[in-house]
């Protein structure tokens, strides 16, 4: 550093054109602001960092409501034609509105309206709210306003906490759960918190169908009584003595001792109270669901203990306790991390205070601390790969040459980081990956102005010049080559940004990081890494450079080339040689020894398994069945512990979101949440474990009829299902004949799984069938008795009971004892009052039918649709081979018309006069994707052509230059094949990448060759000599790629990303770098000789 008083002298003119690089080296190689530009990176690197929300995976904004209308007494083919039809019609008018799925089930209709990925979430609220409240007076009769609910990734809980106890019922548990969760729910940036399992306090009132015709009264002079005692009114207000004073009247039922002295009648001159008729009870409320907290074999690592102290160690497993779950979810924008970290405080404070010390409470989901040790290990592998890099460089340049491109590293990531932060994306797993994925590639920059300053340092020509002048020199020389090679990187990656649909705003962070972190790398090459080259390389020492010393690799390089050169045969015997090793890579794919799938699987520390039994299955048989598959999966090693959620959804994920595995509320449906050690304490990958349980589960459910299925989380966008076909066709019944025929397609065919389809089974079902007339003579109403047998059987909330200091409601609910509910003959014994006052018993004016409750149907954008449904796991664990497959087996069956079945795959059916079938679920998104990263690198392609064809001004020369591209498979699929790894769409992307790599080294080699030409060097002198100069740097960038990219080797998703990386540049290196020269000098000897013919 010069004293702040000493003149610094000027660079020596330069003569020959600086361009923007050299311009800004010149500007910045021995200003003050320079080092200034350091600091201020980092400072806003470091602020993005702490600023920035942590999150394990990207948000996917995708604009998703449910629509309910109910239509009480009406049928399923009712429904649909006055509800779901003229509702979907009015959904589809919505702009942005890609998806309406819908259900029509007895009395009720069920629309889910999905919005294009990206759409805004509050502006399609607002659009869906205004169509609905629009369209209000074509609600028909008899169905109500339409109950519209968002859904949002935000929803998701993050942090789910389970109360469980071996000497506390579910009752008490629930209790303290409520209290607990107030104190949670003021936490800041806490959003909406849920408990499942327990039981409500409530307040029963069963009542004696006998008692009750001994007062001759009627179930419904009881509704009525307690509907008008419960009240609690303002009357208003009179004026005493210049003051207002308030009236009220009657007062609200706050004690439940209060309920049975309610007085519902008068007989023979004295009143009958409730308790006459009733009995009261004060408790828990009838259990419609159970929540159960299961031990499993791995517990002790997680501290789960037998008893409060701990000293008892975990409990057997497959033992299971009564539970309560409570589940936080985070509002939106904000820090998973930080919350988690709050809750989990305030819980450990409150132990002892609230929670009692024989209520053990464990964390059985903690997105925050996921996150929090993704982003930890994600920067640590950032770090890593910096400083293998560095070290790479420094081998092969020296210490000071390493010192100056790393002084470009952190800056990049820095401002990539800052920026990050201002387009709102969080930290999560895709955009730190991007930047892990950068560090080979944004090095390069600084690898070529630092070795080319460098080299230019210790030429001969150079000794005794000033060095700023020979440093702007130096990366003027590159300096327009450089940046034409960095857009044309940019031009490779940044169009994978525009891949549609889910996998979109998934893997969106990959290109833009990725380009941006170039775009910046870039300026920090001309702006920071010559100020840095000046001050630490004038005095380092570097033979590689003096005149007629040349490194191994460049004499390999010269002896390899030149004979290559010189002879037609060896340049055809080479380049014949390089297409038969493209040819034997290719076939990889062809044999299957490369398998394509869409994304490989992760490693989770959790997984579901998704129960439904026969439809009409009661809650305990469904509990029972639950927890047999619960202790079966207790004894596996690495499970820490199990939740069992029956007749209740479990705390539901992104993978649940998407699925609606919060709607699962009925007695034969059940969830089990299974949680396994962290992925660092067992070698088993989830996966594996997964695939290891299915068949003893299926085992257990096979022995009660029961349809299971393994629900993994998934690596990427959820789906509905792996395996999914959607079943059209202009009659519903023959669409569920073929569908019937597919699930047993599905079920022969090797590797599926978890066949399972969306038509319920048969339930059966009793109808009331009123007989007018007899009810009209009786004068009995048809809501009379509806409202009778709504009350006996499912019983009817009448109102609270006002108990101060309860947490949750506690209803007043008034039903019949199960006893007396339970039977056709009892339920008709009820009576209801008719005309003058006498008691007329049901059976006189019913009739009981035996019947079947029929299955719902299913809609998907205004077509009747049947969905099969299957997972993958197998020899073949990719959607694609069975796909193919299954299509020979589908195109085999024949139906009475004679036609054979189309499978689509990208569109629905445009007609459903005959039976189609549609491919979606994974087999959707991988289409989608590999067909949006096809079109990205035709683009790819063409934006390079276009930028080298600008440069180099010649058509030919591009060609020659982005040649070599297909030549990264030669590495790439056989590495892939080698790993046993599949090709996915990270992998696709790393491909891609790659391609902008080769052809950015191309082009600096390709103007180093017209450089030496230009300076009278004949042609077969300067296609090696251009070689070898480059090559070395070359090789350093591609072994910088290979080292940055190793670091993610291991990691189950980007693990194609790193295959492609580092066997795309090994090949590409060894191949690519010297098939550029031959075709280069092959296309200019043809030109020269066309022009001499010409001529």
């Amino acid at each position: 550093m010069t004293h702040p008083h000493t003149t610094v002298p000027e660079p020596e003119p330069y003569t020959g054109p600086l361009g923007m690089a050299g311009r800004m080296a010149r500007t910045f190689i021995d200003s003050r602001l320079t080092p200034l530009v350091v600091v201020a990176s980092m400072l806003l690197g470091i602020f993005a960092i702490l600023a920035t929300p942590r999150e394990e995976e990207p948000q996917i904004i995708v604009p998703m409501m449910d629509v309910f209308v109910q239509m009480p007494g009406a049928g399923i083919e009712e429904v649909e034609g006055r509800v779901t039809i003229p509702m979907e019609k009015k959904l589809m008018e919505i702009p942005g509105v890609e998806y309406v799925y819908s259900t029509s089930s007895p009395g009720l209709s069920f629309a889910v309206v999905r919005f294009k990925v990206g759409e805004d979430e509050e502006k399609s609220i607002v659009k869906l709210y205004n169509k609905m409240y629009a369209n209000f007076d074509l609600i028909p009769p008899g169905a109500s306003t339409p109950l519209i609910k968002p859904r949002s990734i935000d929803d998701v809980p993050i942090l789910s906490l389970t109360l469980w106890s071996d000497r506390v019922d579910g009752f008490t548990l629930r209790r303290i759960a409520a209290q607990l969760d107030d104190q949670i729910k003021d936490i800041q940036d806490v959003s909406e918190t849920r408990l499942l399992g327990g039981e409500r306090r409530q307040v029963r009132v069963l009542l004696d169908p006998a008692r009750l015709a001994a007062y001759h009264l009627a179930p419904s002079v009881v509704v009525q009584a307690l509907t008008t005692t419960n009240q609690e009114l303002r009357a208003g207000s009179f004026s005493r003595e210049n003051r207002e004073v308030l009236v009220d009247t009657a007062r609200f039922l706050e004690r439940p001792d209060e309920v049975g002295r309610v007085v519902v009648a008068a007989s023979g001159g004295r009143p009958v109270y409730l308790r006459d008729v009733a009995r009261i009870l004060d408790g828990p409320e009838e259990p419609r669901s159970y929540v159960l907290f299961g031990v499993g074999k791995a517990a002790h690592a997680k501290g789960i203990a037998g008893d409060p102290t701990g000293r008892l160690g975990a409990p057997p497993p497959g033992q299971d306790y009564p539970a309560v779950t409570i589940s936080v979810a985070k509002r939106k924008g904000t820090n998973a991390v930080v919350i988690a970290d709050k809750v989990l405080a305030k819980v450990a404070s409150l132990h002892g205070v609230l929670i009692p010390r024989e209520v053990r409470v464990t964390v059985t989901r903690n997105y925050g601390e996921t996150a929090q040790e993704k982003s930890n290990e994600l920067l640590k592998h950032l770090i890593l790969a910096t400083v293998s890099v560095t070290i790479l460089i420094a081998l092969f340049l020296g210490w000071r040459s390493a010192a100056v491109v790393l002084m470009a590293v952190p800056v990049t990531l820095a401002l990539t980081l800052f920026l990050y932060y201002v387009y709102g994306y969080t930290l999560n797993r895709v955009t730190l990956f991007a930047l892990i994925f950068s560090i080979g590639i944004l090095v390069d920059d600084a690898i070529v102005v630092v070795e080319n300053i460098a080299r230019h340092f210790h030429l001969p020509e150079n000794r005794g010049r000033p060095l700023l002048a020979v440093a702007v020199e130096a990366v003027a020389e590159v300096g327009n080559p450089t940046i034409l090679a960095t857009w044309a990187v940019i031009a490779a990656i940044l169009p994978m940004a525009f891949v549609g649909g889910l996998m979109g705003p998934y893997m969106r962070p990959i290109p833009v990081g990725a380009s941006v972190a170039m775009l910046f790398s870039l300026f920090i090459a001309f702006i920071v890494s010559p100020w840095a080259a000046y001050r630490m390389l004038r005095g380092e020492k570097m033979a590689s450079h003096v005149e007629g010393h040349e490194d191994w690799t460049t004499r390999l390089y010269r002896r390899i080339m030149t004979p290559l050169i010189r002879s037609a045969w060896k340049r055809w015997a080479f380049l014949a040689g390089v297409a038969v090793l493209l040819l034997a890579s290719a076939s990889l794919v062809y044999f299957k020894v490369v398998h394509v799938k869409m994304l490989p699987f992760d490693n989770k520390s959790e997984f579901q398994v998704i129960v439904d039994m026969p439809e009409g299955t009661t809650l305990e048989q469904t509990a029972r069945v639950t927890r047999e598959i619960g202790e079966y999966v207790a004894m596996q090693p690495e499970v820490t512990d199990y939740e069992m959620y029956v007749g209740t959804a479990a705390p539901y994920n992104f993978n649940g979101l998407v699925r609606h595995y919060f709607l699962r509320q009925a007695p034969h449906q059940a969830d089990l949440q299974v949680n396994l050690l962290p992925k660092h304490e067992r070698s088993a990958q989830s996966h594996d474990i997964a695939k290891r349980v299915r068949p003893g589960i299926q085992a257990i459910a096979a022995l009660y009829g029961a349809r299971v299925k393994v629900a993994e989380v998934p690596p990427g966008p959820p789906v509905l299902q792996t395996l999914v076909a959607e079943v059209y066709g202009p009659d519903y019944e023959r669409q569920v004949a073929l569908a019937r025929e597919i699930r047993g397609l599905f079920a022969r065919t090797p590797g599926v799984v978890d066949v399972d389809w969306y038509v319920e089974d048969p339930q059966p079902m009793v109808r009331f069938l009123l007989d007018r007339e007899k009810a009209a003579l009786h004068g009995v109403t048809a809501e009379q008795v509806a409202q009778t047998l709504r009350l006996a059987v499912g019983g009817m909330e009448v109102g609270l009971a006002h108990l101060p200091k309860e947490k949750e409601d506690v209803s007043l609910l008034l039903r019949l004892p199960r006893e007396e509910r339970s039977s056709v003959t009892s339920l008709t014994n009820l009576q209801v009052m008719g005309s003058a006052g006498r008691l007329v018993p049901l059976r006189e004016v019913v009739r009981p039918e035996e019947g079947v409750q029929t299955h719902n149907i299913y809609r998907k954008n205004m077509k009747r649709v049947v969905y099969v449904t299957a997972d993958m796991a197998g020899a073949e664990e990719s959607p694609v081979y069975a796909i193919l497959k299954l299509n020979r087996d589908i195109a085999g069956l024949r139906i009475p018309e004679g036609y054979a079945i189309e499978p689509y795959s990208a569109r629905q059916p445009f007609l459903t006069d005959r039976l189609a079938m549609k491919w979606d679920g994974e087999w959707h998104i991988t289409y989608e994707v590999f067909r949006d990263l096809g079109l990205a690198f035709a683009a790819v392609l063409i934006l390079i052509y276009v930028l080298v064809v600008g440069w180099f001004r010649s058509f030919t020369i591009p060609l020659t230059i982005m040649a070599p591209i297909p030549l990264t498979l030669v590495g790439i699929l056989p590495a892939h094949g080698l790993m046993g790894a599949f090709f996915t769409a990270t992998s696709m992307i790393g491909f891609i990448a790659g391609a902008g790599i080769i052809v950015r080294n191309s082009i600096i080699l390709v103007d180093f060759i017209e450089l030496r030409m230009a300076q009278g060097m004949p042609l077969e002198e300067a296609v090696v000599d251009a070689g070898a100069v480059r090559f070395r740097p070359m090789l350093l960038t591609a072994a910088a790629v290979v080292v940055g990219a190793f670091v993610i080797l291991f990691d189950p998703i980007f693990q194609g990303l790193a295959i492609s990386l580092m066997a795309g540049e090994v090949a590409s290196t060894l191949l690519s770098r010297m098939a550029v020269p031959v075709l280069y000098y092959m296309a200019e000897r043809h030109a020269r000789a066309a022009h001499a013919k010409a001529a």
